[in-house]
């Protein structure tokens, strides 16, 4: 089995892949403060959920956009399970051209998802991942990843409305009856599922419109099964991306 590892702002996203094919997912809560064997403890914890012996673990690779948990994370996965995992960054082998100002600041969680859906649904694609913040990412044409836009995540307005405000509450997320509320928290969803789903479709007419072509939109991310259904804009989901792009490059580089 090959562990996939993508650490994120909130949470960290784990899969399992053997024969090519994802056999589990799970998500563990991102924190800083924990420690190697801390982490090491809940990855035993967890994989031995889905029945996953030491043993079987025979390579890892990983991504990260929280600098404090990479290093923390590598010698977690290696006391578990006797591997070094491979790390997604400068010097690893992506078969994704980055034309930005900067390619070094692109995010290597973007990296994964681009590598994913270029390789397993053609090119050009426009890639929503909707995660602790909205990233609308192009690969164009030629296979090369040209631009991206950042937008505040779903979640994040959510708490944003409830932590900034005297009367409004705590609301979980998912969309309700009508785009019309009738009471505190549906008309909070409203905004927030309905009001971003109005944003991703306006963001893909310009992205279309700057692009000069219609692309096809891939969505992933934790807030995509909600917010999504409620474009008018076609997509394809796949809400696995990430953890895809990252065994692929772990095939790639090994």
């Amino acid at each position: 089995m090959i562990l996939t590892v993508d650490i994120g702002n909130t949470n960290i996203s784990l899969g399992g892949f053997s024969g090519g094919e994802l056999t589990f997912e799970s998500k563990v809560a991102s924190n800083p403060t924990l420690t190697g064997d801390e982490y090491a403890c809940k990855l035993l914890s967890t994989l031995s959920l889905y029945g996953v012996e030491r043993e079987s673990v025979e390579g890892a690779i990983l991504s990260s956009v929280v600098p404090p948990i990479t290093d923390v994370m590598k010698q977690a996965v290696s006391i578990a399970y006797g591997v070094t995992p491979m790390v997604v960054g400068p010097g690893i082998k992506t078969g994704l051209s980055i034309r930005c100002d900067d390619p070094v600041s692109v995010g290597a969680d973007l990296i994964c998802a681009c590598v994913a859906a270029k390789q397993l649904y053609g090119h050009p694609a426009l890639v929503v991942d909707m995660g602790t913040a909205t990233k609308m990412m192009v690969v164009d044409s030629g296979g090369a990843f040209i631009g991206v836009s950042i937008i505040p995540g779903v979640s994040m307005g959510l708490k944003a409305l409830s932590s900034g405000t005297a009367q409004l509450p705590q609301v979980s997320l998912w969309a309700p009856p009508s785009v019309i509320g009738k009471n505190t928290a549906d008309c909070m969803r409203s905004g927030v599922v309905f009001g971003n789903a109005s944003l991703v479709d306006g963001m893909i007419d310009r992205f279309n419109e700057a692009y000069g072509e219609k692309l096809p939109v891939i969505a992933t991310g934790g807030a995509a099964s909600v917010v999504m259904p409620h474009c008018k804009s076609p997509y394809t989901m796949d809400e696995q991306l990430v953890l895809k792009g990252l065994y692929l490059l772990y095939l790639r580089n090994n």
